[in-house]
C-alpha cells in the first residue's frame, strides 16, 4: 500500500474508502518507526482517490505531529486538490 523510499512514502494504491483503513495504519506504522522529522508523502502513483484520502492525509498529519515528525504532500492528483477545495480544507494540506 505504501512504499518507503528513504524519508519519503509512497502510496502505490487508489486512495479510496476501501484502502483507507489500511493506509492510515499502514503510514501509522511507518511513521512509528520513522527516525527522520521531515517526511514526504508522494501522491504520484495514486490514480484514484475519494474523499477518504483527505481522512487518511489528515489523520497521519496528526500522528506525525504526536510523534514530533512534519509531513509534506508530494504530487496530488488534481481531483483530490479539488476535494480538498470543496471541504475547505486546502490551507491545511502541507503541499510540497
Amino acid at each position: 500500500m505504501i512504499e518507503k523510499k528513504d524519508h519519503r512514502y509512497v502510496v502505490v494504491v487508489p486512495m479510496l474508502i476501501a484502502n483507507a483503513q489500511g493506509l492510515l495504519q499502514a503510514g501509522r506504522a511507518l511513521l512509528g518507526s520513522e527516525t527522520a522529522v521531515e517526511i514526504t508523502i508522494d501522491l504520484d502513483q495514486v490514480n484514484d482517490a475519494d474523499s477518504s484520502a483527505l481522512g487518511v492525509l489528515f489523520g497521519l498529519l496528526r500522528t506525525a505531529e504526536t510523534c514530533g515528525k512534519r509531513i509534506s504532500v508530494a504530487n496530488p492528483p488534481p481531483g483530490l486538490i479539488s476535494l480538498a477545495a470543496l471541504y475547505g480544507v486546502s490551507d491545511a494540506l502541507p503541499l510540497a
